[in-house]
């Protein structure tokens, strides 16, 4: 395979790697799934989105390496000993280089040829928190259940925007970032009041993020409920007690419109749980949970004993259709508290998420559908192939069991569609993401009700059939919240990088660069470089605006009564360099 052409050509014309970058190429193969062949979405491609991608292209004066802006330089970190923990500029990740799959060579800096280079965003969690449907009551036996910053997530998401549009190209090899993917787990609750938010944080555009009554707050944090911090209130609270701050006007302000600028590249979409099924686990077509999301009641508060047996049901996926989760709301009918209704919070089905990424209103910088065409609409399919550059593709799997329960799998057909992509694509490098890891598709005991027949595959199965193709590089997903990157090795010489990410709405809540070089010694690095957002890491609690809160947003998550302190993962699943030896 000849792949030796650079991502950063000197050359000012926009040339076919731009366009492709710019636009995506992805087409119907055998009725499901996307090919790289012309389809409406490629055609709908207009020519500022190529003059767009251009501009992001390597200036002429070397860019890199630059550490500005990413985790190399410095990281939010606290520093105060006080139970409330205040953050600050902290010191940065070092770079690990990694050669459990290829010894790295000497000299290799000065050779390299860029071939490709973007970023992931993964697990946002978009959360409208006003929603009924929300199981912030099982914070009664597990603290970590509903956290205090869970209202600041729209802000938190355009700050990271803004740290994106930032950045000035790929940090080690100065190649411009052709694309961003997020890689599930967009929304929170299958609401779509979050995937409206999500579309446009990513697009561009005015989120008001508030629903019900349009004048005021109506859930848990200005309940009285002292389970919850009540940031408004003098009460004297659980979190309260743990030093969060009493801040009149929070809730005012985190429901105020926010604006997002959008990304400035083009962005693809990859499906998770939690955009797929309503609470990431119930599988759709109970009426009266339908009815129950959109109506003017919602349950706030519940035993320590009944909520660990509900979120026993969930851990064990026992009810993937939520009929004991139907049949525990009905039983406290009673003691739900009135909140205005919205029509806006129903859940979306597959159909319904399609559509909203092809909607014009949402195209920011392209490409038109975000990676999804009619034709998956048409095929009720959720999985693509896109062209990064000359010598990568990528290829978007749907690993979401829409027969309930938040763990993963695929089907026969997917899986054969994955073969043949790689099959027919073997002279280019190729790039998988998803939302599961391989650990996690382990969900395979549910049909699909669409496909009642077809066998479900786990994380195994599918890491052996990458690993009979040499052109595979890299599994890039997220869903487990932490930063893990492992290496996984074939018969026959063939290896790749399992990159998973932290998410977005537990701290440390990162993104990551991932780029691809050619070490022109028989050898690829991957390079993987993480961003926080553009907020400050010091907060001011008189500061409410929009930059702000985002702040607040990341130190509100460092100090979630159980939060997880380990989610950022050890040194080498940080910023590294990840060693292949070439297919």
């Amino acid at each position: 395979m000849s792949r030796t052409r650079s991502v950063a050509a000197s050359t000012p014309a926009v040339n076919r790697r731009t366009v492709l970058a710019a636009t995506g190429a992805a087409a119907v193969s055998a009725g499901v799934g996307f090919a790289l062949r012309p389809t409406d979405s490629q055609a709908a491609a207009t020519t500022d989105q190529a003059v767009v991608a251009q501009s992001r292209r390597a200036a002429a004066a070397p860019l890199a390496p630059y550490t500005k802006g990413t985790t190399l330089a410095t990281v939010a970190a606290p520093r105060t000993s006080t139970p409330y923990r205040r953050l600050g500029d902290g010191p940065g990740w070092s770079r690990v280089v990694r050669g459990e799959l290829a010894a790295a060579k000497s000299g290799r800096a000065g050779r390299r040829t860029a071939l490709a280079a973007f970023v992931q965003l993964t697990d946002l969690h978009l959360i409208d928190a006003q929603h009924p449907m929300r199981l912030e009551y099982l914070r009664s036996t597990d603290p970590h259940a509903w956290r205090p910053h869970e209202a600041l997530t729209v802000q938190g998401a355009v700050s990271l925007v803004e740290r994106i549009n930032a950045l000035r190209g790929a940090p080690v090899t100065g190649s411009p970032l052709h694309f961003a993917m997020t890689t599930g787990d967009n929304t929170d609750n299958n609401s779509k009041t979050e995937l409206e938010w999500f579309l446009t944080i990513m697009s561009g555009g005015r989120i008001t993020p508030n629903s019900g009554d349009p004048r005021h707050y109506e859930g848990v944090q200005n309940s009285g409920l002292k389970l919850y911090w009540q940031p408004d209130s003098a009460v004297r609270d659980g979190d309260k007690q743990l030093g969060f701050p009493h801040l009149a006007g929070f809730l005012a302000a985190a429901t105020r419109e926010v604006r997002s600028p959008g990304l400035n590249l083009p962005w693809y979409s990859t499906v998770g749980n939690h955009d797929a099924m309503p609470l990431g686990c119930y599988g759709h077509g109970d009426s009266w949970l339908a009815e129950y999301a959109v109506g003017g009641k919602k349950l706030m508060s519940l035993s320590a004993s009944e909520a660990k047996k509900l979120q026993d049901h969930i851990k064990n996926g026992n009810d993937p259709q939520g009929h004991a989760f139907r049949d525990l709301l009905k039983a406290h009918a009673r003691d739900m508290r009135s909140v205005t209704a919205d029509d806006r919070r129903a859940p979306y089905t597959p159909a319904d998420y399609l559509k909203a990424h092809l909607d014009p209103a949402h195209r920011g910088l392209g490409p038109v559908g975000h990676g999804y065409s009619s034709a998956n609409l048409a095929a009720g399919t959720q999985y693509y192939t896109f062209r990064i550059a000359d010598d990568v593709i990528g290829i978007s799997i749907d690993t979401t069991d829409p027969g309930g329960h938040y763990e993963g799998s695929i089907g026969t057909a997917q899986l054969n569609w994955l073969d043949k992509q790689l099959r027919d694509n073997k002279d280019s490098y190729a790039v998988v993401f998803s939302h599961h890891t391989s650990k996690t598709m382990t969900n395979t005991g549910h049909a699909d009700p669409a496909r009642p027949n077809e066998r479900r595959h786990n994380g195994q199965e599918v890491l052996a059939l990458l690993g009979r193709h040499a052109n595979v590089l890299a599994w890039v997903n997220g869903h487990i919240h932490r930063n893990d990157i492992t290496p996984h090795a074939a018969s026959g010489g063939r290896s790749f990088w399992e990159i998973s990410t932290a998410s977005h709405v537990d701290y440390p809540q990162l993104a990551r660069v991932i780029e691809i070089a050619d070490n022109k010694d028989g050898t690829i690095s991957l390079f993987t470089t993480l961003v926080e957002s553009a907020a400050p890491h010091r907060t001011d609690f008189s500061d409410l605006t929009q930059t702000g809160l985002a702040a607040l947003y990341r130190e509100l998550s460092y100090n979630a009564p159980g939060a997880n302190r380990t989610l950022g993962g050890a040194a080498d699943d940080r910023n590294t360099e990840l060693v292949l030896k070439k297919g």
